[in-house]
């Protein structure tokens, strides 16, 4: 019997996304770790912004190794972050904020700890013995094909205790689920109704097309080592030198994700956002979230790499135009995995014209958009000495690859204090978890409080004003002609015409407008400054940009 479904306002849908990375919010009780009610005591500060909602990274019971993403309790909160009544706590105050409340879920693997897998490592014949990926060796010995690990190394370890290997697309200590069991399936959709019940408008989905793999175990073809940096993959990482045609996004997983959205529509005005790292994400998010039946929306990683050229804008967002058929996607420039954007795109001293300039297109595009906590800000990525870093990845590719730490670092709330006042004032019992950045000092939430150019009161005022233009929220896209500089586009609704025009490079730029293509005002209200009309051409400074309404 068809399930009715539970009403939607599509929130989301052209919605901001604030993500919080809880290890580095803010610390409540001084012990060096950011914490639930440290999270709770400052959403007055995220819902000042502007977003519509906040995505928490992984609270949930874990031994830490991957710093969450190793679950060994998917309906516990880690003590480390607080108790459940914490995290009531936390949403009540969301809710009564107007903000949404997001949680991220790590499905297709769970923690070596996990009592699941505790037991179907026990034997092969116990009633979990084919919830996880185990497979024999070789004749030789060998793992039973060529798949890498992301973090390093084959993707298959050795266990005694079944004399078998199974599969980690991660660390050692995060076993991957088998989702080819229909058990494994259920008992994690029961997972995620636990969090709905408990009011949770919604999921960031960890690592959404590795769910399924390849049960013939296929290998992966070559692929040799490529010739640019991938977003997603550092080029010292032989992940990126396979193919990854059948350890993940398999046909199978479509399936599962239907589950998923046949239980969320079940609960009122919820949704998800799916991670995708694949061979080619932008085809993945286009499939996941297209037909209403999958994925509300979904991000991949061709914004979280360096290239943010007006060629490359256009040549990204025109194909994603001609394969997108209805999908909804979520756009980022930063998040908890890759270098911050301030670095990645202004290099050592990001031209703050620049970070202007990248949210307002970030926020412009058709889709919906997440912010990652500290980008309001403008901080550039930390540098961690090797004595410093927590991250396993990062520990393993050192020196040439760094890990995720500089990108970690605690959120700079006070610029007086030692810690940045990550931890209360005359509480803090031990150093945070990351050493704070004094690059950030400068930056911190105080000091753009008190001055009214800050970028922090640009952000603020560009989301509030953005919720009064109709075409930005839910608006079509038309891409303009391409331009070595400038990369410009309309958005439209019945009511709206509005033109967004944009100077992605540090020289001044003109640009003549496309034929038929009229402007009605400049709105000034946007203060996106750096551009002026002089008839039939736009005058842009270096980082310039501007929104016109159009006749």
């Amino acid at each position: 019997m068809q399930l009715q479904k539970a009403p939607n306002d599509n929130w989301w849908r052209g919605g901001v996304i604030y993500q919080i990375y809880p290890r580095s919010f803010a610390d409540s009780n001084g012990d060096g770790i950011g914490d639930l009610p440290g999270i709770t005591a400052h959403l007055d500060y995220v819902a000042s912004l502007g977003v519509d909602g906040i995505w928490l990274s992984p609270f949930f019971k874990s031994p830490m190794k991957d710093f969450g993403y190793d679950i060994s309790d998917y309906c516990a909160v880690d003590p480390m972050f607080g108790s459940l009544a914490d995290f009531k706590a936390l949403v009540d105050r969301a809710h009564a904020l107007g903000l949404k409340v997001m949680i991220d879920q790590v499905l297709s693997h769970s923690s070596d700890q996990h009592p699941w897998f505790v037991e179907s490592r026990s034997s092969k014949t116990n009633s979990k013995a084919d919830w996880y990926i185990w497979a024999d060796a070789k004749d030789d010995g060998n793992p039973p094909n060529n798949w890498l690990s992301i973090f390093g190394g084959s993707a298959w370890q050795w266990d005694t205790r079944r004399c078998q290997y199974y599969m980690h697309n991660f660390l050692t200590s995060q076993p991957d689920l088998n989702f080819h069991n229909p058990e494994v399936q259920s008992a994690l959709l029961e997972t995620v109704k636990f969090w709905l019940d408990l009011g949770v408008d919604g999921y960031r989905l960890d690592t959404v097309n590795f769910y399924v793999h390849d049960a013939q175990l296929r290998n992966n073809p070559p692929r040799g080592r490529p010739v640019s940096e991938d977003a997603a993959v550092s080029a010292v990482n032989p992940y990126g030198w396979q193919w990854h045609k059948y350890d993940k996004s398999q046909p199978e997983n479509l399936e599962f994700l239907r589950k998923l959205r046949t239980l969320l529509d079940q609960y009122p005005n919820t949704t998800m956002v799916g991670e995708i790292g694949d061979d080619d994400g932008l085809a993945r998010l286009a499939e996941y979230t297209r037909g209403g039946d999958k994925l509300h929306m979904a991000y991949c990683f061709d914004l979280l790499g360096t290239e943010h050229s007006s060629s490359f804008l256009h040549t990204f967002l025109s194909r994603f135009g001609r394969i997108s058929e209805g999908g909804w996607p979520c756009w980022a420039l930063s998040n908890h995995d890759v270098p911050r954007y301030a670095t990645r795109w202004g290099g050592a001293t990001p031209d703050v014209a620049l970070l202007k300039l990248a949210v307002a297109m970030q926020t412009s595009l058709r889709g919906s958009s997440c912010i990652y906590q500290g980008d309001e800000l403008g901080l550039p990525e930390a540098q961690i000495a090797f004595e410093d870093l927590q991250d396993p990845y990062g520990i393993t590719m050192w020196p040439e690859f760094k890990g995720r730490d500089g990108c970690r670092t605690p959120m700079p709330w006070n610029s007086a204090a030692a810690d940045l006042g990550f931890s209360p004032a005359g509480k803090a019992t031990a150093k945070p978890w990351l050493p704070v950045a004094e690059t950030h000092r400068n930056l911190a939430v105080d000091k753009q409080d008190a001055a009214s150019g800050s970028l922090l009161h640009f952000y603020r005022h560009l989301l509030r004003w953005r919720k009064t233009q109709p075409a930005l929220l839910d608006g079509d896209m038309q891409l303009l002609d391409v331009h070595p500089q400038v990369f410009a586009f309309v958005r439209s609704t019945d009511t709206q015409r509005l033109l967004c025009v944009f100077n992605f490079s540090d020289r001044p730029a003109s640009y003549a407008l496309p034929e038929g293509c009229k402007i009605a005002r400049i709105l000034q209200d946007s203060k996106l400054g750096g551009a002026t009309w002089n008839a039939p051409n736009l005058e842009l400074a270096p980082w310039g940009g501007l929104f016109a309404q159009l006749e």
